[in-house]
């Protein structure tokens, strides 16, 4: 499997070099030694080598330098850093300065062998993989800088924070990196942190043995052991409660887990990705978010820009949201209106991505003909006049309107939370006055429409929005 391929190690201890040595050669590769830098430097210099694992501490110089120059002129050879162990500072910078990943002094074999597997298999995968970054639409210059950025990042091992405001697709970011990556096969496991009870996050998290608490009644696997062999994804970090961000960060630089009422600890090979639209730093700031967390999870930087940072990317960006949504609906995409592009371009975008896409399926439902113009987006209003659904009664006040004259305002409300039930009500609204008017019109979904005041194309959409046969 590796025949032909080759690998530099770089280390001043004879005794580990030929450790390194034997496991690689029983791996099939082909290896070169050097104790230093300088010999290291010459090696480079007329061979192309597949991997390198360089000591941290060399007699001539910081491997860190070889890892930075092997980076910038063999920028398709991972180099992976062996360091002293519990020093987590140096794995960090190493993984900063471009490191595929580290391997802890003395070198556990297992973990070693699944480095090196995963180094080989890197530019594998990657030629093998479709161009998930394709999916990261727009060409201003914020966009190309970020699939650049995200080609370089998931080449290594280290972990990545992104941050960005909500919806403009940091999870897509994460989904891309690790499909550009070398775990591309493994699984790739997505986390809202602020959706886990607190009681059962540990659980959730590193997984439990039957009998461990009540309601245990068979083992179960935590999200780390399911994202063994890929990458595990913290989205909304920041709101993970203090004590789990202890044991967190200790899972993290362990590589290990304890299941709740295990007695021994597992090995998990995972990367971890995080995300947040939180201020982070502030967060450590004000000492809602551990420092030390905040430092292995932030090893790399990756910040999503807002649809207001893209200029130019909302006509390419729309079209193609409309392509999908209509091909879901096979539909023959529209063309966006030049006053619809105008009013797009003219709005804030508050909810980013996600709004956008939100808006353009509305349009979709709506719009006369093959063409959506700016009256059928539907665009709030400068000061948020609400949007009414579809066949609302004209005696059912909507959300967000206020109050008739002489309502109790301790009574009024359809439900105590609103920014949670919100749409699920404007639902029931819409599918309680389709109903009604299907019933009416004897299920003729032409009159019913007309009665409606909406289109044929909007009630089809409609109906199959919300479940109704």
């Amino acid at each position: 499997m590796n025949e032909n391929r080759s690998a530099l190690i770089v280390d001043d201890e004879h005794d580990i070099r030929e450790l390194l040595v034997l496991t690689l050669g029983r791996m099939g590769l082909r290896t070169d030694t050097a104790p230093n830098l300088h010999a290291a430097r010459q090696m480079l210099g007329t061979v192309s080598y597949d991997l390198c694992l360089t000591d941290m501490r060399l007699p001539d110089g910081s491997g860190l330098e070889l890892v930075s120059e092997i980076s910038t002129r063999f920028p398709t050879t991972p180099v992976a850093v062996i360091t002293a162990y519990g020093n987590v500072e140096a794995a960090v910078e190493a993984l900063k300065a471009g490191a595929f990943d580290f391997v802890s002094k003395p070198v556990d074999i297992n973990v070693l062998r699944g480095l090196v597997r995963q180094a080989l298999d890197l530019n594998t995968k990657r030629l093998a993989q479709p161009d998930e970054a394709g999916r990261l639409i727009g060409t201003s210059p914020a966009m190309v800088s970020l699939r650049q950025t995200i080609g370089k990042v998931a080449r290594s091992q280290a972990p990545v924070h992104i941050s960005g405001e909500s919806g403009t697709g940091k999870e897509l970011v994460a989904r891309t990196i690790h499909a550009q990556g070398s775990r591309a096969g493994g699984p790739f496991v997505p986390v809202n942190c602020g959706a886990i009870p607190s009681e059962l996050m540990e659980s959730e998290f590193f997984g439990h043995k039957k009998g461990s608490f009540t309601g245990a009644n068979s083992d179960k696997p935590g999200l780390f052991q399911a994202a063994d062999g890929g990458t595990l994804f913290l989205d909304e970090v920041a709101e993970l409660p203090l004590p789990m961000q202890v044991k967190l960060l200790r899972a993290i630089q362990e590589k290990s887990v304890r299941a709740v009422g295990a007695s021994n600890e597992v090995q998990v090979d995972v990367r971890i990705l995080s995300a947040t639209h939180k201020d982070l730093s502030r967060l450590v700031a004000e000492g809602k978010f551990r420092h030390d967390l905040f430092y292995r999870i932030n090893v790399i930087g990756l910040h999503v820009p807002s649809l207001r940072e893209r200029a130019g990317d909302l006509p390419l960006l729309s079209a193609a949201i409309l392509d999908r949504l209509s091909r879901a609906m096979k539909l023959q995409p529209p063309v966006l209106a030049s006053d619809a592009v105008a009013a797009l371009e003219d709005y804030a975008f508050p909810g980013n991505v996600r709004e956008l896409e939100n808006i353009l399926e509305r349009a979709l439902a709506l719009a006369e003909g093959n063409s959506i113009h700016a009256d059928d987006l539907q665009l709030p209003a400068a000061h948020g006049t609400p949007h009414v659904p579809v066949g609302v009664p004209s005696n059912v006040t909507p959300i967000g309107s206020a109050a008739p004259a002489g309502a109790d305002p301790r009574t009024s409300s359809p439900f105590d939370t609103a920014s949670s039930a919100l749409p699920s009500y404007i639902e029931e609204i819409e599918r309680t006055a389709i109903q009604q008017a299907l019933q009416e019109n004897r299920y003729n979904k032409t009159k019913t429409a007309a009665a409606l005041g909406i289109t044929f194309r909007a009630l089809r959409y409609k109906l199959k929005k919300l479940g109704i046969d």
